[in-house]
């Protein structure tokens, strides 16, 4: 039924609380996960000068290597439990990159984590689920994190 399940993660424990999830439904369809991460640079403040754009490429290969580590390991947890998985890292608008990396994966589900934010905190953050869900055109498996970290 699942035969590829992509996996936005963003590096914390709220959007690992997706993966005992995955991890069942792998194992039940033999489904192979795409563990992805979108790397999002925080706009510089202040004037733009000499500079500016070392700085940004500085943080954007620190962010991207981050990345590779962290998925990297997730992936070899996955791997030494029988399960494929696989890497990707994207970059820019985060909604985005999740949908075109379901796209071109083939993609039967995306599975992610709401961090749950309310309030004044989701209107000035957004939602990244609620993105997914509203341009997604495929399943997707939403759980809501409450964990603090």
């Amino acid at each position: 039924m699942y035969k590829t399940i992509v996996v936005p993660l963003d590096g914390s424990k709220r959007a690992e609380a997706i993966l005992r999830h995955v991890e069942e439904l792998a194992h039940r369809f033999e489904s192979r996960l795409v563990l992805m991460q979108v790397v999002v640079l925080t706009p510089l403040v202040g004037r733009p000068g000499i500079g500016t754009v070392t700085v940004q490429q500085e943080e954007l290969v620190s962010r991207t290597h981050a990345a590779e580590s962290y998925l990297s390991a997730l992936r070899g947890e996955f791997r030494d439990k029988g399960i494929e998985a696989d890497t990707y890292i994207g970059h820019g608008e985060v909604v985005g990159e999740i949908i075109r990396t379901a796209e071109r994966e083939g993609a039967d589900l995306i599975a992610m984590a709401s961090h749950g934010h309310t309030g004044l905190r989701r209107v000035f953050y957004g939602s990244v689920a609620a993105g997914v869900l509203h341009s997604i055109d495929r399943p997707l498996l939403l759980i809501r994190s409450v964990d603090d970290r």
